[in-house]
This record gives structure tokens, C-alpha cells and sequence, in this order.
């Protein structure tokens, strides 16, 4: 049932399991007051920069060298880029695109099956918003998170989408080492011997931003970074990421490239090369007339592992910003409070 107009929203989106596709199904004529975020924490489009945006890198040689200087470069300054002719068939990253959407057009019946209280499996978790259950105000956004490094719960994935997630990621793995090898060359590091650390564990996010009443007073996704080593976007051509510009209170718009990839930092990242990578603050805009989609994959080290400044980093003398942290406990930190930009890394300051 419906919510009525004194219906908390909330119970209907999160209790009940309808998520903000729900609500959105609803075609309400104002943005319920549990979605209005406050003034400091929506995003000022006078702000967006849209003459500047981050690098696009042709992986189409792998040969070359300045390939993976530019990716070095890209992750210093930006923590942000694109990556095209990167080897991952376009017939896959429409087929995963495909299957999301497929997945969140299901019977909210059969959806529910799969959120935190009734998933067969931990590794697998159907909810919306951010943290649900802690957020005062609520993101637009549902989403499916998959622990794709955990094999055993394969048998559990939804049938909407799951020959296609595996298809994806399994595309996806050796261009995302690649990147990784190449950002360890940048520190002067070898990736054979941290592949472990840097891709212990892998999971998949199916995101779901459906069309937003009162877009102006939303956020699909609230300012934070990303708690992964590396992460592995694909986005529809929709639109709506922005990243923070280190130097400036400024946003920057990435506009979606057919067939591009986006790449960015995480904070175990930053953490690993004692800040020379940066894992920017970013968000994503609530949209007002089209539903927006996109699939990322986390490379994270695995919960039981040490992170810290690489000792090769501080071989000739730097001094570390970072303490070495148990994985799960910066990941644990991360999950206890709503997005605050980057205000996590503060849990692994000296």
C-alpha cells in the first residue's frame, strides 16, 4: 500500500522495501520532507565547473609508457579519470547496464528478498539510501552490493543480473590490475608483491537513481570518498557524478563518455602511498526527468589485512602521514555514520 499523506515515507521506502524506486513509481508532486537535504549538503550547481573536467587516458597501447605516467599523474593531481579503448567488450558494459535495470524493474515481492533482513546470504544485500537506519535525511538512490570475492554466495545472486555481473567483472580484472601495476610503478613498488593487499577483496555495487521530484533539494549520493583501493565505474550516459576539486571549493562535472570507464582513488589507496594518491570527495545529483544507473566494482584489501604507508614509500626518508589500521576497523569506522566527505581518513592520521 501506498504511503498516505500522513504515512511516514521513510517505512514505506525502507521498512517495506520500496526504495526510492517506489517512491518515484508514486509520481509525487513534491520531494517528501525525509528526502530534503539541508542547504550545506545539496549541490550548488553555481559551483560546477563544466569548462574543466578530469583526463581521459587511451589505454589502446599498453606498450607505451606514457600510459601508465599518465594514469600516475591523473590519480596525484585528480584522484579522478576516464579511461577508453580499455579492452572491456562494449557488448559487456551494455549487458550489465541492461541487467540493472532489469533487476530494479522486479516486483518489489521479489526485490525484498534480497535486503539486509531476508538476503540468504551477508555477501549479498538489496537497500537504499546510504545507512538507512542512521541517515537523519535520506539519499535518492537504492542499490544492490555484491561480495563478488566471496565465490560461495554466487548461488545466492539475483537470476535478473548475475550471469552478467560475472561476466563484468571477469572482463574487468585485468584491466583493473593493470591500472593498480601501473600506479605501484608510480611509487616505485612492486605489484606482484601487494596484489594481495590491494585486491583482497572485490565487491559490486547496481545503483539506482530514479526520477527525483524536487531535484534542486536532493542528493543521489551524499560527499564522500570511497573506502577501496581502486574503484571501477561505469556510468549510463545520464550524468550526474561531480568530484571536489582538491585546490578549490569547486565541483566538477564528469560527463559520461560511451564506453568510458571511470576510475577513481580510494582512501586505502591514499592510505598505501602515505597521500602521493589522492581519493577525492565526491557525490552524484539527484535528476529531475531520467532515471540514472551506474555499476562500480571496489578492489579493497581484505578486511584482515594491516594498511599503511607503504615501507617502500617511506624508504628514503618521508615521514608518515598515516598509522597502520586493520582494514575492517577503517571500513567498520566508515560505516558507522552518514557520508562526511572525508572525514573517515582521519580515523588512520598520526
Amino acid at each position: 500500500m501506498a504511503p498516505s499523506t500522513t504515512d511516514d515515507y521513510r517505512h514505506f521506502a525502507v521498512t517495506k522495501g520500496h526504495g526510492v524506486k517506489g517512491l518515484s513509481d508514486l509520481h509525487l508532486g513534491a520531494l517528501p520532507e525525509q528526502y530534503i537535504q539541508p542547504v550545506e549538503e545539496r549541490l550548488d550547481m553555481t559551483k560546477v565547473l563544466k569548462e574543466e573536467s578530469i583526463p581521459v587516458i587511451d589505454m589502446s597501447n599498453l606498450e607505451d609508457p606514457k600510459v601508465a605516467e599518465q594514469i600516475a599523474a591523473a590519480a596525484e593531481k585528480w584522484g579522478f579519470f576516464q579511461i577508453v579503448n580499455h579492452g572491456v567488450p562494449i557488448e559487456v558494459l551494455e549487458n550489465v547496464q541492461e541487467a540493472t535495470r532489469r533487476f530494479f524493474a522486479l516486483p518489489v515481492e521479489e526485490k525484498i528478498k534480497f535486503t539486509q533482513e531476508q538476503s540468504p546470504t551477508n555477501s549479498v544485500r538489496l537497500t537504499t539510501s546510504f545507512l538507512p537506519k542512521i541517515d537523519k535525511v535520506l539519499e535518492w538512490k537504492d542499490y544492490l552490493s555484491i561480495l563478488v570475492s566471496d565465490k560461495k554466495s554466487s548461488e545466492f545472486w539475483p537470476s535478473a543480473c548475475k550471469k552478467e555481473v560475472m561476466e563484468y567483472v571477469e572482463k574487468s580484472e585485468f584491466v583493473m590490475k593493470w591500472l593498480l601495476k601501473a600506479l605501484m610503478q608510480g611509487l616505485n613498488v612492486d605489484m606482484d608483491s601487494k596484489e594481495s593487499l590491494l585486491m583482497g577483496s572485490t565487491r559490486i555495487n547496481l545503483n539506482y537513481y530514479p526520477v527525483c521530484p524536487n531535484p534542486e533539494l536532493a542528493i543521489g549520493v551524499g560527499r564522500h570518498s570511497d573506502v577501496s583501493s581502486l574503484t571501477f565505474l561505469l556510468q549510463d550516459n545520464v550524468g550526474g557524478l561531480h568530484i571536489r576539486k582538491m585546490e578549490t571549493d569547486t565541483w566538477i562535472y564528469v560527463p559520461p563518455i560511451t564506453g568510458a570507464i571511470v576510475i577513481n582513488i580510494g582512501d586505502a589507496l591514499q592510505i598505501l602511498s602515505n597521500g602521493k594518491y589522492k581519493s577525492a570527495e565526491h557525490c552524484v545529483a539527484a535528476n529531475g526527468s531520467h532515471n540514472r544507473i551506474s555499476v562500480p566494482i571496489f578492489a579493497n584489501p581484505s578486511p584482515d589485512d594491516i594498511i599503511g604507508p607503504l615501507p617502500e614509500v617511506l624508504k628514503n626518508g618521508e615521514k608518515p602521514i598515516y598509522k597502520h589500521v586493520l582494514y575492517s576497523d577503517y571500513v567498520k569506522h566508515f560505516y558507522r555514520k552518514s557520508h562526511d566527505g572525508k572525514d573517515t581518513l582521519d580515523f588512520a592520521k598520526m
